[in-house]
């Protein structure tokens, strides 16, 4: 430990020590599955993300925007008020994670296109980068809405300003192991699988934003 804490400080900075940057303040914009439904919150999707990015250096500061049952509407209808009005407190980066509920109601795919365009372009009016994930639609729903479903998220996924993680539950889904009782969520060990596949793609996120 230096015998002159004060003397270095200012060592450091007449020779331009880069000053440390607040973290990344980043929106989820989800639904149970990012809200960490049935688990403990340490167990959930969010402090699990936060904690992996913060493994690779990469400080984050996560905005709950998720809300069990919430739809590609009403995640556009609560957007503004989560974006707010004041520059400083904004957010600089945001994860959208709906779709999964608009699958389960049969929503028409042009429906839950919409709103979640509609969603991006008020992110993309404030210059804030975006991470997708994209979902698959439940197989009872038949193979013609699935495909139509899933070529939502596709589309939107090659904009310009979008990351796009193809789906949020690959290899969790389905997978009795990983899942909870209910048949939809995962359970702790199938949060960990969702992170890790989230990471990769939450870090091209942040990287968009200290670049």
């Amino acid at each position: 430990m230096p015998r002159y804490p004060l003397l270095m400080l200012a060592l450091a900075l007449l020779l331009g020590a880069a000053p440390v940057r607040p973290p990344v303040r980043v929106l989820v914009l989800g639904d149970s599955l990012a809200a960490g439904y049935g688990l403990p919150p340490e167990e959930g999707f969010q402090a699990l993300l936060a904690a992996g990015l913060r493994a690779q250096g990469l400080p984050v500061t996560l905005q709950d925007g998720a809300v069990s049952g919430d739809t590609s509407a009403g995640g556009l209808a609560r957007l503004d008020w989560l974006l707010g009005d004041d520059p400083s407190a904004a957010p600089e980066a945001a994860i959208i994670e709906l779709g999964a509920n608009d699958g389960l109601r049969g929503t028409a795919p042009a429906v839950m296109e919409a709103n979640l365009a509609a969603i991006l372009d008020r992110l993309a009016a404030r210059h804030i980068p975006v991470l997708l994930c994209g979902m698959y639609a439940p197989p009872n729903m038949g193979p013609d809405y699935g495909a139509q479903y899933r070529a939502v998220f596709a589309r939107l996924g090659r904009r310009a300003g979008v990351i796009f993680e193809p789906f949020f539950l690959d290899g969790v889904a389905g997978d009795a192991s990983l899942i909870q009782a209910d048949h939809l969520h995962p359970n702790a060990a199938g949060e960990k699988r969702v992170v890790a596949l989230a990471l990769p793609y939450a870090a091209r996120l942040m990287a968009e934003v200290v670049k």
